[in-house]
């Protein structure tokens, strides 16, 4: 096992470079002015996102719990070249204040190209299930039904412009990951949601494009934090996924995985060898530390 554990981290790592820099570029003149509301963005993948964005001339709206850290973030998007960056403080476990957000969005932008939902938390932490049913609803109010709920809000909006919808998953939405079973549950919740949402669209010829972007382990502070030692792995830099992020809601990709050798060959191995992808996977959990 250790022999294919090998094996996928070198073909991972050898063709990274290759899709990155094959793949179609953004330029500025496709997103400047865009209006742009990124939840999550105090911090993470959500902050590099909101720069990415504001790089390239768009006006941004921040959301997030830490009214400081927003005001900060606002004031670097308007240093990097935002046309303006705008943020209204929100508790995702309130599904009143999410809708409020996507409210406030399109009074102050007045409108809405890309929705962005990066947003993550509830009381589940990474460990064994216990059966608390707190953490289970806390979960799945916060990394899903708080999407929906801001999605329902900026549908509208995203009509008038034909817009984007940009929704944060994960490996473990596409296979079950252990320790993680709520936060799991909530990202397959959010893969069967959008999915079904999109083909909705295609039919209906609403022209509203929805990426679905599915994530490794990142570097971010919150991640490395609660698995840093529980796993055996190298976290990707949270800047290149935000780029990869943005350029796929630009271009209206259906799907990205990044980094991309290292989730795309399991998904595609998971249902013709789910044993073997299991096994791969489980070698870099780390079980003496976690409870």
């Amino acid at each position: 096992m250790a022999g294919a554990k090998l094996l996928l981290l070198c073909v991972c790592g050898g063709f990274s470079a290759y899709y990155f820099y094959s793949t179609e570029s953004v330029t500025p003149e496709m997103v400047r002015g865009k209006r742009v509301l990124v939840t999550g963005s105090s911090t993470g993948i959500g902050e590099q996102i909101a720069y990415h964005f504001a790089q390239m001339g768009a006006r941004v709206m921040l959301t997030a719990r830490r009214a400081e850290r927003l005001r900060e973030v606002a004031e670097k998007c308007l240093e990097l070249g935002a046309g303006s960056a705008h943020y209204v403080v929100s508790d995702m476990g309130n599904l009143t204040s999410a809708q409020n957000v996507a409210q406030e969005t399109r009074n102050t932008l007045g409108g809405l190209d890309y929705l962005v939902l990066n947003h993550v938390g509830g009381s589940g932490s990474f460990g064994t299930f216990q059966g608390d049913m707190d953490s289970v609803l806390s979960s799945l109010t916060v990394n899903f039904l708080s999407y929906v709920q801001l999605t329902s809000g900026a549908l509208s909006a995203l009509r008038e412009s034909q817009g984007g919808i940009v929704i944060m998953s994960s490996l473990s939405g596409r296979i079950g990951a252990p320790f993680t079973a709520t936060y799991s549950a909530s990202k397959f919740a959010l893969e069967g949601f959008y999915s079904s949402l999109r083909r909705e669209f295609s039919l209906q010829k609403t022209n509203i494009s929805v990426t679905v972007a599915v994530l490794g382990y990142i570097d971010t502070e919150n991640a490395v934090k609660k698995v840093g030692d529980k796993v055996s792995m190298l976290a990707s830099p949270k800047q290149a996924c935000a780029r990869e992020v943005v350029r796929a809601a630009v271009l209206r990709q259906a799907e990205l995985f990044y980094p991309f050798w290292g989730i795309k060959p399991l998904v595609l191995l998971r249902d013709w060898a789910p044993g073997l992808v299991g096994k791969i996977l489980d070698t870099f959990y780390i079980l003496e530390n976690i409870v």
